[in-house]
């Protein structure tokens, strides 16, 4: 069995006609036919049967094409690997990130990274918390960006790259937006603006309102910082959000005060997984991070 018969094989039944396949594959229509021949005579049976002009799988064609496709994927990245390992700054990162860290963090990491290594490329996903840490552990991912970052577990490895305060996001016309500072408890009586159930810094600012001796009447619900911020912008209510996502987008008509009590903080990290390794391109990456932000913390 090889390598070409499987490939062509897939080919054949995408299309569903040899001769379409062959044109896709750039080659001749006899040599498909000839390669899923002796495919089917070294199985011993049939993958496909003619319908008209057409061709279309067995039954057992079926369940082979399921396996084909998932070993020829198996294939294809063990070639990549081994190409990574040979030149590792010629690799592809495919990377998780939550919406909290898209607009500073990342952009500033990554632009930082290319210019080092000019030929790494990226493949980017955005997701939510708990998804992020799933792809993680489920091989989908091998890295992704948190924050808060979770507690080590059997399979992922959290690595702690800083941490930052929340700040209340007011609106431009709020009495409060005079005051250097404000306690959490001032806002007992606000509408605020937040973050859906179920996502991670909608829990931050529930649980911080609750230490704080309140729970938060929430008005709107926005799945992403900009249309919290929109929401804000509008007058519509307050909201909660770390320091990061507010520095280089803050929106009009708001206003940004840091929170004296209680103290609302979040660590924002990288997770690997513990129970395989990662490519060498990603390792690379992971150490340009880890460096990154050390340097970032001892210089100020």
């Amino acid at each position: 069995m090889e390598l070409r018969q499987l490939q062509y094989f897939v080919e054949v039944a995408k299309r569903e006609h040899i001769s379409q396949a062959a044109d896709n594959l750039n080659v001749a229509q006899s040599a498909v036919s000839r390669q899923i021949s002796n495919l089917e005579a070294e199985l011993g049976t049939p993958l496909f049967e003619r319908v008209g002009r057409n061709v279309r799988l067995t039954p057992i064609g079926k369940i082979f094409l399921e396996h084909t496709v998932t070993a020829l994927k198996a294939i294809d990245f063990a070639a990549k690997q081994v190409e990574e390992y040979l030149n590792p700054e010629k690799g592809i990162i495919k990377i998780g990130f939550p919406t909290s860290l898209a607009s500073y963090v990342l952009p500033n990491v990554i632009s930082a990274f290319k210019k080092e290594f000019p030929d790494i490329s990226f493949h980017l996903r955005q997701g939510s918390y708990k998804y992020l840490i799933e792809a993680v552990k489920n091989r989908e991912l091998n890295l992704a960006f948190l924050g808060p970052l979770p507690p080590k577990d059997e399979a992922i490895i959290p690595t702690v790259l800083f941490s930052e305060k929340f700040y209340a996001l007011l609106p431009a016309n709020h009495p409060l937006t005079n005051n250097s500072q404000l306690y959490l408890v001032d806002f007992r009586d606000e509408d605020f603006v937040l973050f859906p159930e179920g996502y991670i810094l909608n829990k931050v600012a529930v649980d911080a309102c609750r230490a704080a001796g309140f729970i938060p009447k929430i008005n709107s619900e926005g799945e992403d910082m900009d249309a919290l911020k929109g929401l804000v912008s509008a007058g519509i209510g307050i909201t909660l959000l770390p320091e990061s996502s507010l520095y280089d987008s803050m929106p009009r008509y708001t206003v940004k005060i840091p929170i004296a009590s209680p103290a609302i903080t979040r660590t924002v990290g990288i997770i690997s997984p513990s129970n395989r390794d990662i490519s060498p391109s990603e390792q690379v990456f992971l150490n340009f991070v880890k460096e990154f932000f050390y340097k970032l913390a001892k210089f100020g």
